[in-house]
C-alpha cells in the first residue's frame, strides 16, 4: 500500500515544497508559542491561577 501512495507522491511536481513548509509552519507555531509563554506577566498567570479558586 505505501509502495502506491510513495509512487503517486513521487510523480506530483513540486511535492518536495509540502514536508518544508509544513516543518516551518510547526516550528514557528512552537517558537511564537514559547515567546508569548515566556512574555506573559507573573501577575496574570496568578490572578488566572486563583481563578477556580474564587
Amino acid at each position: 500500500m505505501f509502495e502506491q501512495i510513495k509512487h503517486n507522491m513521487e510523480t506530483i511536481a513540486g511535492v518536495a515544497v509540502y514536508p518544508v513548509l509544513s516543518l516551518v509552519i510547526f516550528f514557528a507555531f512552537f517558537v511564537g508559542l514559547g515567546i508569548w509563554v515566556f512574555s506573559y506577566k507573573k501577575e496574570k498567570i496568578k490572578e488566572l491561577s486563583e481563578l477556580p479558586l474564587k
